[in-house]
């Protein structure tokens, strides 16, 4: 079988490309190992999908992946955050922005996305083979010149498209294929890592905690009593110990803490529950709480302060006795609780790995791909697109917003090439 642009995974990005290749008049194909396109978008946002993030400004865009985000900036220009939109919009999926300036379909439901991509593939004459596994990529000289499936059923194209992502969430079939092909290629992979990931904790409180989710809360992260970084926003507890949006975006700074020697310091995440005010500010609204609870136990005048959960934990942190009267309460001891409720310490052990990790940290080397084609300079007729590049952002729609705008290039670039423009 022989096509014009072959593209290897299924996922977002080669979704996209091989539907934009497919719309630019090439010959496409789209090969997915999985039985059905698009199984780890299908739990993205918690299956809500959280399709871009609305920030409109590709440069703004681009400072969210640090250095390597200005590798970025052509695919945002032209295919970003907006054009994303409206791609979806057009193929008739209705979006909304939430907070944060979160992008999602109108309906709360990642299968509404996928079926999107679907009738973009289909509108656009690509053809999809699922359930086949690449077996081998041939190449001969510095062009590749076929693909061989598991079985011994082989491929042509004129040129060829590897989407395959990483390594996170493995079940869902991202073993890290497509990592293995481009070191076999000749391409240099930057070392793999889980990211935005669940942080477990040492602290057994937190197990009290499990299922919370607290909204509003800010989280530091210290290396030898220095700050090394913060987040605000929503955080849940786990039985392991820490997940939610902040946790996720400071994990890989964790992760790097945490590898770091042991000469560099004890690494500490100090939780404050109550951001929005200072020490001042907080002790005075515990103050007139106490007045109006002051004929209440202790442990019965947190209520209007923290939510049920944590009541219970944070008496047995304060070590003021639960049974003790309010009015009983020292300006000592309340300020101790203050202090509680501004920093409660908890301490980091690892990070959970990539079958909890929402994307993978490294991947295909940037400095060895065309930022404005997507294409190899090493291999003629090969690009990337998506999770297998060495980028990763922060939550929020970030990181699928990398897969439209490279998996957009990509696609653009090969139907165009191929066809001798």
């Amino acid at each position: 079988m022989k096509y014009d642009v072959a593209v290897i995974g299924g996922g977002p990005a080669g979704m996209i490309a091989a539907g934009k290749a497919g719309e630019e008049g090439a010959r496409a194909v789209l090969i997915e190992k999985n039985n059905s396109l698009g199984k780890k978008l299908l739990i993205t946002g918690k299956g809500r999908c959280n399709i871009t993030q609305a920030k409109f400004d590709g440069r703004d865009l681009a400072d969210k992946f640090g250095k390597e985000g200005r590798f970025l900036l052509y695919g945002f220009s032209v295919f970003g955050s907006k054009q994303a939109v409206d791609f979806f919009e057009n193929l008739k999926l209705k979006t909304k922005t939430e907070r944060g300036g979160r992008i999602f379909p109108k309906s709360d439901r990642a299968e509404d996305v996928l079926r999107a991509l679907k009738s973009y593939l289909d509108r656009n004459g690509v053809k999809i083979l699922t359930g086949k596994t690449v077996k081998k990529i041939i190449k001969k000289k510095n062009k590749i010149s076929g693909i061989v499936f598991r079985g011994g059923e082989e491929i042509t194209a004129g040129k060829y498209i590897i989407a395959t992502g990483g390594k996170s969430y493995p079940m869902l079939g991202s073993g890290g294929d497509g990592l293995g092909w481009a070191k076999d290629l000749g391409h240099t992979v930057a070392k793999l890592k889980p990211a935005l990931t669940p942080i477990k904790i040492k602290e057994k409180w937190l197990k009290e905690a499990q299922g919370l989710s607290l909204k509003n809360v800010s989280i530091t992260a210290y290396q030898n009593n220095k700050k090394q970084d913060s987040r605000f926003g929503e955080l849940l507890f786990t039985h392991f110990g820490i997940s939610g949006p902040i946790v996720l975006d400071i994990s890989k700074k964790i992760g790097e803490l945490l590898t770091q020697p042991a000469a560099k310091g004890k690494v500490k995440l100090v939780l404050d529950l109550k951001p929005a005010l200072d020490f001042e500010k907080l002790d005075k609204r515990m103050q007139r709480d106490f007045i109006k609870f002051k004929k209440k136990l202790f442990k019965n005048s947190l209520g209007g302060l923290l939510p049920k959960k944590l009541i219970n934990i944070i008496v047995k942190l304060s070590g003021i006795d639960e049974n003790k009267s309010v009015n009983e309460i020292t300006k000592t001891k309340r300020h101790k609780l203050a202090k509680l409720l501004k920093g409660m310490e908890m301490t980091p052990v690892e990070l959970l790995g990539f079958d909890k990790a929402i994307i993978t940290s490294g991947g295909v080397s940037l400095k060895e791909i065309n930022a404005k084609t997507m294409k190899s300079k090493i291999i003629d007729n090969l690009y990337f697109a998506g999770e297998i590049l060495n980028l990763d952002g922060p939550t929020g729609g970030y990181n699928l917003q990398v897969c439209w705008s490279t998996g957009y290039v990509a696609g653009n670039s090969a139907s165009k090439i191929n066809r001798g423009r």
